[in-house]
């Protein structure tokens, strides 16, 4: 294997391993997806945003972000309150599953544009998605020297493919969900996801 395709290796595993983990975002995506509700925008945003944070990671943006550590503990602030607003969605639909507009085979009459603002508060409001991308990706290619952009290409592809296998695939769970029941559990973990983080991020600001 050549010391390129290496490094792209290299990236598309470290932003991976980074991406998959459970957060604000991603559950957002998969209820998105099992919704069918503006998957293909926000699989987008998520991927373009990604993309953009790791080329400024990349970069050597960091280091200047670095010299504000008020931005980060404002943004902090306000994607935690953020999360607590929508995690309180969530746990109403929990306790009446008819107050967000479910209909009968699963299916939500969403707003594409609420679908769309939503996913990019969850992607610009949350002060993880920066310390993964901007400061822990960008200081991880910084070692890879002149094959610092060949590593980010492969984050940047691996956030795509999780995006989009998150998105369109969830798609296979609407089976298991045409139960409203299930809705109700799947509810219940986007909101003690949502609360937890944004008490954690309130917290730690």
């Amino acid at each position: 294997m050549t010391p390129a395709l290496t490094a792209a290796a290299a990236g598309f595993g470290t932003g991976l391993s980074l991406i998959v983990a459970i957060g604000a975002q991603n559950a957002f995506v998969l209820r998105q997806g099992v919704r069918r509700d503006a998957v293909l925008a926000v699989v987008g945003i998520c991927a373009l945003s990604d993309a953009l944070l790791i080329t400024l990671g990349v970069a050597g943006v960091g280091a200047v972000v670095v010299a504000w550590p008020g931005a980060l503990q404002m943004i902090g602030w306000i994607g935690g309150a953020f999360l607590l607003c929508y995690g309180a969605l969530a746990a109403r639909r929990v306790i009446r599953p008819a107050a967000d507009g479910l209909r009968a085979d699963g299916e939500e009459a969403g707003s594409r544009r609420r679908a769309i603002l939503t996913c990019l508060a969850m992607t610009w409001l949350n002060p993880h998605v920066y310390l993964d991308t901007v400061f822990l990706l960008g200081s991880v290619a910084a070692d890879r020297g002149p094959l610092r952009w060949t590593f980010g290409l492969g984050a940047v592809v691996a956030s795509l493919c999780w995006f989009a296998a998150l998105g369109f695939g969830a798609r296979l769970l609407s089976r298991w969900l045409s139960r409203p029941a299930a809705w109700r559990v799947l509810d219940g973990l986007v909101a003690v996801t949502m609360i937890a983080l944004g008490v954690m991020l309130i917290a730690g600001g």
